[in-house]
């Protein structure tokens, strides 16, 4: 039964027989997901080269508000938010982890039916893939397009299907493309899947996002570069993109813009390394939002990296709005760091820099790496301490083993959970923590933050 509304539309080239792409963002299955500002950046840039290319598009994001109504939990002022959750069994591999296990986003009626109602069906589906034990989602977003449309050739791309390739080509999409779409031989294979010859790529593939899909949308992304420059042992970034790309500013300031100009207020940075040479994007974009006295709120939901807060940038991000600052600490124990991005001289300054620009600690929270291989509980308390030294909020960030990373070998040798199934790279998990996840564990370890947070102010009396 189709519904009353297309949900789902057709965004026209304007020619007379184009190929016809539609992009899906699959369910989250879960034990616990938060809407932190979440897009699926990689699929909108997807969809953008497309455009570009003379294809009609459209997105069915199954994590937004595709179809309205009060079965979606409200969002907070700043566009964050729960997601709708179904009750799920677990999974034979995690039935020792005393947490429910849950879908999390639009009800799978309502996805069907919103998929059902787009006229005329497509030619090409692209199916994204964040997280790696989020695959189950994938399958079944997979299995419900193949469903609806029998004629379309399905095409799975993504984080997961970058990092588990083998295990991805088993979730029935007719193709598996791992690492980004402008790679030109991976245009050339999903135009030639597509039964068309691949054009020429079009100026900046890969660093356009177009979010002219989501209607009276809460909030919206900036990304001006992709990649890393950095190589750490417990990330993926090196494997999932090759190198360091950052965008032209003037593209950038055009997608802020339009999205500005159409009600938005709250605006996500994606990058991965958002500082890294600044004078080429961050500065322009910064001064533009600033020289248009634009309203609005700026996050940086991704760690910054300290080492780069000069006083300039953390001038220019305070006058532009930022007011959600993560900071990627990792760990203070800075003679066994694994990796070399950051010392206790940079760490201090970073800071006392933020300060200065007018930021309040209570604008900041520190990401500090917990349940790493082979990681003793007096190196996290030591953090913790640093942290809370400086009247900061700490925020334990627990490791997820990741395929083709230098620390999964050893996150292998370590862990008790079977990390050849993705089901076990979940952080949720605690997969290198003796034991896994367990609610004592948590109830421990907030204890002991307590406890030195307690201790710091006894002190200060």
């Amino acid at each position: 039964m189709r519904p009353r509304q297309p949900f789902i539309t057709w965004k026209s080239s304007g020619r007379s027989d184009p190929l016809r792409v539609l992009g899906i963002n699959p369910w989250i299955y879960d034990f616990a997901a938060f809407n932190v500002w979440s897009r699926p950046a990689g699929l909108l840039c997807c969809l953008d080269m497309f455009s570009r290319s003379g294809a009609d598009t459209a997105l069915a994001d199954f994590m937004d508000r595709m179809v309205p109504g009060p079965h979606w939990p409200r969002a907070a002022a700043t566009g964050r938010g729960h997601y709708p959750k179904t009750f799920l069994p677990k999974p034979w591999v995690l039935k020792n982890i005393p947490r429910q296990y849950s879908r999390y986003g639009l009800a799978r009626d309502m996805s069907a039916q919103a998929l059902s109602g787009l006229d005329p069906a497509p030619d090409l589906i692209l199916v994204t893939s964040l997280m790696t034990y989020w695959y189950p989602g994938v399958g079944s977003a997979i299995k419900m397009a193949r469903q609806i449309f029998p004629e379309a050739k399905i095409c799975l791309g993504g984080i997961y299907a970058t990092l588990c390739r083998e295990h991805a080509e088993a979730m029935g999409a007719d193709l598996v493309v791992s690492g980004p779409l402008e790679r030109p031989d991976n245009w050339a294979r999903v135009w030639s899947l597509a039964g068309r010859a691949a054009p020429a790529l079009p100026d900046q593939a890969g660093l356009a996002l177009d979010t002219s899909y989501y209607r009276d949308p809460e909030f919206s992304l900036i990304m001006g570069s992709r990649g890393c420059p950095f190589n750490c042992p417990y990330c993926a970034s090196s494997r999932l993109y090759n190198g360091f790309r950052q965008a032209d500013p003037a593209r950038v300031i055009k997608g802020i813009r339009q999205d500005y100009e159409r009600g938005v207020r709250d605006f996500a940075f994606y990058d991965d390394a958002l500082l890294v040479n600044p004078e080429k994007m961050l500065y322009p974009v910064l001064d533009f939002i600033i020289e248009s006295k634009y309203n609005l709120r700026l996050h940086a939901p991704n760690a910054l990296h300290i080492r780069y807060l000069t006083p300039q940038i953390c001038r220019l991000l305070k006058r532009a709005g930022l007011v959600t600052v993560r900071l990627g600490l990792e760990t203070a124990d800075f003679r066994q760091r694994q990796d070399h991005k950051l010392d206790f001289r940079q760490w201090r300054k970073g800071v006392a820099n933020l300060l200065e620009a007018g930021f309040s600690r209570q604008d900041l929270v520190v990401y500090v790496m917990a349940g790493l291989p082979g990681q003793q509980d007096r190196e996290i308390i030591k953090t913790v301490r640093e942290v809370l030294s400086l009247g900061i909020r700490p925020e334990l960030n627990h490791y997820s083993p990741i395929p083709g990373t230098p620390m999964f070998e050893r996150a292998v040798e370590e862990s008790t959970f079977p990390l050849d199934d993705p089901l076990c790279h979940n952080n949720s998990i605690w997969p290198c923590v003796a034991g896994g996840f367990s609610w004592e564990g948590k109830k421990r370890w907030q204890e002991a933050v307590q406890q030195v947070l307690q201790l710091k102010m006894t002190l200060l009396e």
